[in-house]
């Protein structure tokens, strides 16, 4: 047996664990429930929240969601929405000092979210607010998300993720994008949840304790993606993070492929620098038998989706050309296994979208995929801007 052989059946063995991981998430969260609670009296405290929106030339779509986003039934005297302002336009500027919102002007040689944050945590009076929570620039949040977001909080969670859904399926890529943000939020969101684990959270749509926040923020590493940091430095503290299902937060999905290929470019070096930072202690938190925190370690090394199945695609037409039925058997076993699960998260109102186009586009947006892989030094030295377009009417959830 060949050292060669022995590094391709590991190399398909880790393959096959990722799957399974996948395939085990995913039939949780069609078992299990999310932590949305149902109440019908009012709360006895309306906490105080600040919705932190950083807005990097963000022109085209800031005004339009802070319009929107004011339209909350919580009391208006329980939130601020606050601007994080970098390099937006004077005319844009002139047009929010209209709102009855809070706008920080900052600048930084290098932009980054994480930076934009922490400016706003520390110019914040201490001890004003209750809750952080944040917004992506295009984000536009349900009427009801502040309310289910006190609702949870008054029920004693510290942490907890809304249901960021897109409110754009105008072209291909952004049906494709759509779904694939589904998938994360059946896997590792309400499946995390579903096997007593904390949910992941994303770059937008989460709200957490402030003090708890404003500790877990500081001394961040990576550039792009500070939501994985973040997300491991609240799971360290003891602190479990719930997911909301029902609180609806739309998010602006990429329109063509170069968006699609810069923005994985950000997210993928994020990944790689967050293994870098904290394989160790991943390693540490499973020896100590601490599972809820390893999870959230082991889950870093879950390859995405669209690298598997080109992958898994790969190894099986290679294995084909052998007689080991081991090569092939294994990563088509897998790939249909990978399947499966895919199509058992995504909820019925995507699939609808879905035709011949949409399948057929999946094979380029590989290959865009791999060709973040061999871009992402970029994004470790400077913030990989991923622009919105115009505002786009919020489509209605079936």
């Amino acid at each position: 047996m060949s050292i060669l052989y022995v590094i391709y059946l590991f190399f398909l063995g880790y393959i096959a664990f990722t799957v399974l991981y996948i395939t085990a998430f995913a039939i949780a969260g069609r078992i299990g429930r999310a932590d949305d609670i149902q109440t019908v009296r009012l709360p006895n405290i309306f906490r105080k929240i600040a919705v932190l929106i950083p807005a990097y030339k963000e022109d085209a779509v800031i005004v339009e969601s802070v319009l929107v986003n004011l339209k909350q039934s919580y009391p208006t005297d329980r939130f601020d929405l606050i601007v994080i302002a970098d390099s937006l336009q004077p005319t844009t500027l002139a047009e929010l000092a209209t709102l009855p919102i809070k706008v920080l002007e900052v600048s930084f040689e290098v932009s980054t979210v994480t930076k934009a944050i922490n400016e706003a945590l520390n110019w914040l009076p201490e001890g004003r607010y209750d809750i952080a929570l944040v917004s992506d620039a295009d984000n536009h949040m349900a009427p009801d998300f502040l309310m289910r977001v006190n609702t949870a909080f008054e029920h004693g969670w510290q942490a907890v993720q809304g249901h960021r859904v897109a409110k754009n399926t105008n072209t291909s890529v952004a049906v494709l994008d759509a779904i694939s943000e589904e998938i994360n939020n059946h896997i590792f969101r309400k499946g995390s949840r579903a096997l007593g684990l904390s949910s992941s959270i994303i770059g937008s749509g989460m709200a957490i304790d402030f003090k708890l926040m404003k500790a877990a923020m500081t001394d961040l590493h990576t550039i792009g993606g500070y939501d994985k940091e973040l997300e491991k430095k609240i799971v360290l503290s003891g602190v479990k993070i719930g997911y909301l299902e029902q609180a609806f937060i739309y998010d602006e999905k990429v329109a063509n492929r170069a968006v699609f290929e810069k923005q994985r470019t950000r997210w993928i070096a994020a990944q790689w620098q967050f293994l870098k930072f904290y394989s160790s202690v991943g390693i540490s938190e499973l020896l100590k038998g601490r599972i809820a925190s390893a999870f959230k370690f082991i889950q870093a090394f879950v390859l995405p989706r669209v690298m598997l199945l080109g992958l898994l695609a790969v190894c099986t037409c290679v294995g084909l050309l052998s007689s080991d039925v081991l090569l092939w058997g294994l990563p088509l076993v897998s790939l249909i296994t990978l399947c499966i699960s895919l199509v058992i998260s995504v909820p019925f109102y995507l699939w609808k979208r879905v035709t011949l186009r949409e399948l057929l586009l999946i094979p380029a947006l590989m290959l865009n995929f791999a060709k973040a892989i061999f871009n992402m030094r970029k994004a470790f030295k400077s913030f990989i801007h991923t622009p919105h377009q115009t505002p786009i009417p919020v489509d209605k959830i079936k």
